[in-house]
């Protein structure tokens, strides 16, 4: 087996990878549309910053070219900023729910 043939049979490998984690995106998407609850919403946009971390992770590979890395750490914490700032947010809003909910049973009382 020569090494053009292994860099045909990767270039093969690397379309089909780059096939499923597309698939796999759009799935993810849709779940963030359609949710239904809020903590879905949020884990669907983890799994697509996951997702898009690995296309550059194959795209690195495939192209040999070092400064994708680099974008892809950056790319992994922001998304991980995101997600916590996200779950801040989701978490806040639902004390308050909570909060506003109690106050109003305990004014009927």
């Amino acid at each position: 087996m020569t090494i053009e043939a292994f860099w045909n049979a990767y270039s093969n490998f690397a379309i089909i990878a780059f096939i499923l984690l597309g698939i796999i995106a759009v799935l993810c998407l849709l779940r963030a549309i359609i949710g239904p609850r809020t903590a879905d919403r949020v884990v669907a946009i983890n799994m697509l910053g996951t997702v898009a971390m690995a296309i550059i992770a194959v795209l690195f590979v495939k192209l040999r070219e070092g400064y994708l890395a680099d974008i892809c750490l950056i790319y992994a914490m922001i998304s991980f900023l995101a997600v916590i700032v996200l779950s801040k947010v989701y978490v806040g809003a639902y004390k308050e729910k909570k909060k506003a909910k109690e106050e109003k049973e305990n004014g009927n009382n």
